[in-house]
């Protein structure tokens, strides 16, 4: 499967993490609402491993310095792994367990670890061989499977399925991986959901601004699971790692933001099974419509991790049930509890387009503009708040159609 690997969509100014006059950390608008600090009194993420299946993560920036596991990548799929060529998967890894030093980006996950992972996407340069050692998506997920990293993100999608991708994602499914992903930017077009978001087994996850409302370019449907930030904040700017570039946006950055919030949850639960990480995210997620009709915008709700974490009788139910077996389809998940994953403790067939979900899960560009802190009503014409710590986050409501 050829690809490239997108950047998420920004503003051209950039600045230095390290100058005096810009701060990551007061541009990430969500670590307040969410009540980070007092959800780090509980959780950073300790102890858990997150693989992060993208265009590389580039190991040494301030923030990630001692977050990167390089040794751990598996030999078959470890081609440059930390070897970003386009900022994008190293950006998600900030997102996800970065430490802030130096005024980088704050990690929702500071405790946590990233597994790096470079794959073949539509952008990717270079000549025969660069293309022909770099592995694909399917290759690095079915690896990550066989690690002890409990969670897999995917910050990148393709407009059509892949048998082999498929695949892939069961097998780790079978393996007890929770599988995030982003839906894709394609709200302002045809809406397509792109997958891997859309496989069962897979956490879609759509993505919020800073106007609290799910964004113009997020893609919606039957899909969407959750909803987290994904709006508006600081990236890498390119491969150079020279600077961040403001407002950025994408389903990407939500995607990461919530294997980040479920990797606090397993840190604080370590001996709960995927069903049960699964199932707290989706019953503590903000929103105003009944669990088992979801929005097709914002799926169960807004992540909320923060109300597992404060609760230290917090029930998470069986381990052995799929909280989303109808959607699922099977008993997959319910099978892997009976044997998890090592505790991380204390080609497809046919050519596809593919990117990472910052730009598009489905491929083309998303824009960033002022538009995007306008709420948006959605052709349904009501609206419902999803409430994450005092604020509220308006979504478009619709039934999800089946």
């Amino acid at each position: 499967m050829g690809a490239v690997v997108g950047a998420l969509a920004a503003v051209s100014v950039g600045f230095a993490p390290s100058a005096a006059a810009y701060d990551a950390q007061s541009k990430q608008w969500y670590l307040d609402p969410m009540q980070a600090d007092q959800m780090w009194k509980v959780s950073t993420g300790e102890g858990v491993k997150v693989a992060v299946i993208d265009s590389g993560v580039n190991a040494n920036t301030p923030s990630l310095k001692g977050q990167v596991l390089t040794d751990e990548v598996p030999k078959s799929v470890a081609y440059r792994a930390t070897d970003d060529y386009n900022g994008h998967g190293t950006t998600m890894a900030e997102l996800i367990a970065g430490t802030g030093a130096e005024d980088g980006l704050q990690g929702l996950a500071p405790g946590a670890k990233i597994v790096p992972y470079r794959v073949k996407f539509d952008d990717l340069t270079g000549g025969a061989d660069e293309k022909k050692e770099t592995p694909e998506p399917a290759d690095a997920i079915r690896a990550a499977a066989d690690t002890d990293a409990k969670i897999i993100n995917m910050s990148f999608g393709s407009e059509g399925p892949s048998s082999t991708e498929e695949e892939a994602i069961k097998y780790a499914a079978s393996k007890g991986k929770l599988l995030v992903a982003a839906v894709g930017n394609e709200g302002q077009t045809e809406g397509r959901i792109g997958y891997p978001a859309a496989f069962p087994y897979v956490l879609g996850v759509s993505a919020a601004n800073k106007s609290l409302t799910v964004a113009k370019f997020s893609s919606s449907g039957n899909y969407v699971d959750l909803a987290a930030p994904g709006d508006g904040f600081p990236g890498w700017c390119d491969a150079n790692f020279r600077s961040y570039c403001d407002d950025k946006n994408g389903t990407s950055a939500a995607a990461a933001l919530t294997s980040a919030a479920a990797a606090l949850v397993w840190s604080a639960h370590p001996n709960w099974s995927v069903n049960q990480v699964t199932r707290s995210l989706i019953d503590t997620a903000g929103r105003t419509w009944a669990k088992d009709d979801p929005s097709k915008y914002a799926g169960f709700g807004f992540i909320r991790p923060r109300l597992v974490l404060a609760n230290p009788n917090y029930n998470a139910g069986p381990a052995n049930v799929d909280p989303l077996a109808k959607d699922n389809g099977g008993d997959l998940l319910a099978k892997s509890a009976t044997s998890p994953s090592p505790s991380a403790s204390a080609t497809s067939p046919a050519q596809q387009k593919t990117s990472t979900g910052g730009t598009s899960a489905a491929g083309s560009s998303a824009q960033s503009s002022s538009d995007n802190n306008t709420p948006w009503i959605a052709l349904a014409g009501a609206a419902a708040v999803l409430v994450i710590g005092g604020a509220g986050f308006a979504v478009a409501r619709a039934r999800r159609a089946r």
